[in-house]
């Protein structure tokens, strides 16, 4: 199972809070999975991008709810699973049924916490379950990666800086660093997504 792309938290019938996201990393991981023979459920948030595959089924979803009940509908089937969706951690409390109308200089908008979707799953792995996280760090990059390894009872996690230059969201490059459980860190070169990909099924093979 992997996870990819953005969520998008409705405001009103038009606006949304969301992030810039493009899902080419998570669709790229699941293109190297299946190429690798894996039978790949990809859970793929709000993106123009696609990944048509033999071995891969798509499910498309909106917001964070909508991600949180797919991967809890599939999880326990899923030896592996990879989550690199950057789902918002907070959504609007009310969403209002019409366009919100310009009214006043600010407006402000109450909101409630998004399941942590990554730590339930970490909670409930099996066994013979690996759970592989993506962190997105500005600051203190591989200390704050550890501690969401640790914290949320993960078997590697996938560092990814936005002080690299051609690395994060949109970019079709990616440089990463992989930190797994047993404190080791192995980092990479800024590659294409399609070999970072590479990288990252390999590693998750290492541990399997």
């Amino acid at each position: 199972m992997i996870t990819a792309g953005p969520t998008h938290e409705p405001i009103d019938p038009i606006r949304f809070i969301g992030n810039r996201s493009s899902g080419k990393m998570g669709i790229a991981l699941a293109l190297e999975a299946a190429n690798q023979g894996a039978k790949v459920n990809l859970i793929l948030g709000p993106t123009s991008l696609d990944s048509k595959h033999a071995n891969i089924t798509i499910y498309k979803i909106e917001t964070a709810e909508q991600m949180y009940r797919k991967v809890d509908a599939i999880f326990n089937d899923s030896d592996i699973s990879i989550f690199s969706a950057a789902v918002a951690d907070y959504s609007p409390e009310e969403v209002a049924e019409n366009k919100i109308k310009k009214s006043d200089t600010t407006l402000s908008i109450s909101l409630k916490k998004t399941t942590d979707i990554l730590a339930e799953m970490g909670k409930r792995k099996g066994a013979s379950q690996l759970v592989i996280g993506f962190a997105l760090e500005t600051e203190n990059e591989i200390e704050n990666a550890k501690s969401k390894l640790i914290s949320k009872n993960l078997d590697m996690i996938v560092l990814n800086s936005l002080n690299n230059k051609g690395a994060g969201f949109q970019y079709n490059t990616n440089k990463i660093t992989i930190i797994d459980k047993a404190n080791n860190i192995t980092e990479f070169e800024l590659k294409d997504k399609s070999e970072v990909a590479k990288d990252i099924i390999n590693k998750i093979i290492e541990l399997s």
